[in-house]
């Protein structure tokens, strides 16, 4: 899998997994990124109308906090159920 770097407003998130943000960690994680960069692509699947975030709230919102407009993720295939 390749690393992307993905527009931050195109990535929907489902609203129960907006309900999961921890404001600590977020900080945690935004101020690792100001020091060492993103270190972790977060993940997202394309249901062929956008992009839905599979992992990586915590470091996408830290990336909003920093005023990115990016971030670096990967496509990943939705599983089967």
């Amino acid at each position: 899998m390749k690393d992307l770097v993905l527009k931050i407003d195109e990535i929907y998130v489902p609203t129960a997994r907006r309900l999961t943000v921890d404001p600590e960690k977020v900080t945690e994680i935004a101020e690792s990124m100001l020091e060492d960069g993103q270190k972790t692509p977060i993940m997202v699947r394309d249901d062929g109308k956008r992009l839905i975030l599979v992992e990586g709230l915590q470091r996408m919102e830290a990336a909003k906090t920093l005023g990115e407009e990016t971030i670096v993720g990967i496509k990943v295939q939705a599983r089967r159920r």
